[in-house]
């Protein structure tokens, strides 16, 4: 299993998440890239989400929330509210910026933020966003919502670029829920509301359990008296080399400085964020670290059905 380390999201009213990927242990599950987990937070006590106009490249950011309210800008003019069980899809593959703070009426802000590498073939594709409201389907003890891919013959609409699925799965009290699940995929199920047992495993709290390509079927239950909620998160390993850097999904050192140099020039490739009410108009990126960047290796037991990560 990977633990969450917490950290501070960006921005002069930084709120504290969860980050489960990338870590040394595990960097990848398919193409999920990064998964932070955070609430549930009192807005009033700890002021909430406020990001500033950030940029992205060579990815797409997976908006979903369990409570709350987020209002998403982007430089594509796209101005949308992020609502639990909606999902919220924005491709920055050749570049984006935008923007997210938590509503004046949300009181409790509970959510996760996730990305997505996209492959070569897509990673140059023009900003984008997609909205869609998963049905919940009701399978063995548990409630299930599909946000991208097939899962149980259920198929969101939204576009991916690699084989992927991503779904919330709701537990019911002392409820049970087996899957048949692509055994060319490998899997991550990131706890929420706990405890869970994978396969077995007992995982707490903002904890991600590994379940590597092989296995065709999928064991969840919930040894609570109250309902737990976990996030599944899979799809075929991730090949190609992926380059990490603040905000940033490359290739190499040079793609990653000159992305960085853009973005503090105003570039267009970025485009710009109307509506921001924020006092910092746009955030800055942090100097380029003084060793060169390399693109993460596949961690130990990456595609081997008898390790667990």
């Amino acid at each position: 299993m990977v633990t969450s380390r917490e950290v501070p999201l960006g921005g002069p009213r930084a709120m504290t998440v969860r980050r489960t990927l990338p870590q040394r242990a595990r960097s990848l599950v398919g193409a999920w890239c990064f998964a932070d987990h955070y609430g549930p937070d009192d807005v009033v006590r700890t002021g909430g989400m406020d990001v500033p106009p950030h940029p992205h490249t060579g990815l797409q950011t997976v908006s979903w929330l369990f409570t709350g309210e987020i209002e998403h800008r982007d430089s594509s003019g796209v101005h949308a509210m992020v609502r639990p069980g909606e999902l919220n899809l924005m491709t920055g593959g050749d570049g984006v910026a935008h923007s997210e703070v938590s509503t004046r009426g949300t009181t409790t802000l509970h959510g996760v933020q996730l990305w997505v590498a996209l492959p070569d073939q897509a990673r140059r594709l023009p900003r984008g966003f997609a909205h869609h409201v998963p049905a919940p389907i009701r399978l063995g003890g548990a409630t299930v919502r599909v946000l991208l891919g097939t899962l149980a013959g259920h198929t969101s609409p939204v576009a991916a670029h690699t084989p992927l699925i991503g779904a919330e799965l709701v537990l019911d009290p002392r409820g049970e829920l087996t899957l048949d699940v692509a055994p060319d995929f490998e899997h991550g199920v990131l706890v929420d509301v706990g405890p869970v047992l994978l396969d077995g495993t007992e995982l707490a709290r903002a904890e991600l359990g590994y379940l590597p390509p092989g296995a065709g079927r999928l064991m969840l239950a919930n040894p609570g008296d109250r309902p737990a909620r976990v996030m599944l998160l899979g799809g075929a390993p991730f090949t190609e080399p992926v380059l990490m850097w603040w905000n940033f999904v490359g290739r190499t050192h040079e793609e990653i400085a000159g992305f960085r140099e853009e973005w503090e020039a105003g570039s267009e490739r970025f485009g710009a964020v109307e509506g921001y009410r924020g006092q910092v108009q746009r955030l800055p990126a942090p100097p380029m670290p003084t060793v060169r960047l390399k693109p993460r290796p596949a961690p130990p037991g990456h595609g081997d059905p008898s390790a667990w990560g």
